[in-house]
């Protein structure tokens, strides 16, 4: 993939498009390409921080997980797609990654390493806003995750998670005006993204598909309706 075709994928981002030249040239220049395989981890809760990664294809699941006496638990908090970055906490507190990254299919991301991140920073300090505010975008989505959770119904809350995933989390340049009519995403991830059951899901999805709001498909969701699915969200 070219430096070109990569800078084209990333400015689709809020984020990255309103960064200062200089910095975005910077980034370009020295980030890396990796590719990953379905299931694989970019890195696992409790690795030190190695720096900054955006999707440029597939998507990167970010998993939690706990134990409770024999049985495993996982959940997954988000799905990332293009063009979004991810791993900016461990750049403020220098603290262990907080949770697991693992390739949702096929992924190919955009790794900028640690120690080029330290050396920008260092030789100008002023990008540590730049880098806050990609810090703040994430920081907003969690606490309206937090809220509808405490707030909303659950059909109200599947409404808008279907709807973000459609926009893109209002992380991209466009998402006020575009937005995705097919979601590629499973019912069993759905339903760990909200901490439901998948029977619940599947319910609530037939009966947004008999309202001709949304068509459901194999492994995906087209949206039919997209005001409607506002309407059912609460949003309008």
């Amino acid at each position: 993939m070219q430096t070109h075709n990569i800078q084209q994928i990333l400015n689709r981002g809020k984020w990255f498009a309103n960064l200062p030249g200089n910095l975005q040239q910077a980034l370009l220049k020295h980030g890396v390409l990796r590719q990953f395989h379905n299931g694989q981890r970019l890195f696992s809760r409790g690795d030190c921080a190695d720096g900054l990664y955006a999707v440029l294809s597939g998507s990167v699941q970010i998993v939690g997980a706990s134990k409770h006496g024999a049985e495993d638990k996982h959940v997954i908090l988000t799905l990332i797609d293009p063009p979004d970055w991810f791993g900016e906490i461990c750049l403020f507190d220098r603290q262990p990654r907080t949770h697991d990254a693992l390739a949702d299919g096929p992924a190919t991301v955009f790794h900028v390493r640690q120690a080029l991140l330290d050396q920008l920073i260092s030789e100008n300090p002023n990008y540590w806003r730049e880098f806050g505010l990609l810090l703040t975008q994430k920081v907003r989505l969690i606490f309206g995750a937090i809220e509808d959770a405490a707030l909303l119904p659950t059909p109200t809350r599947l409404a808008r998670r279907l709807l973000q995933m459609a926009e893109g989390y209002g992380i991209r340049s466009d998402s006020s005006t575009v937005s995705a009519r097919t979601l590629h995403v499973s019912q069993e991830k759905l339903s760990a993204m909200l901490s439901i059951s998948r029977q619940t899901v599947n319910q609530m999805l037939k009966e947004l598909e008999h309202e001709g709001l949304l068509q459901l498909g194999r492994g995906n969701i087209e949206i039919l309706n997209l005001e409607g699915l506002k309407r059912k969200a609460e949003l309008i």
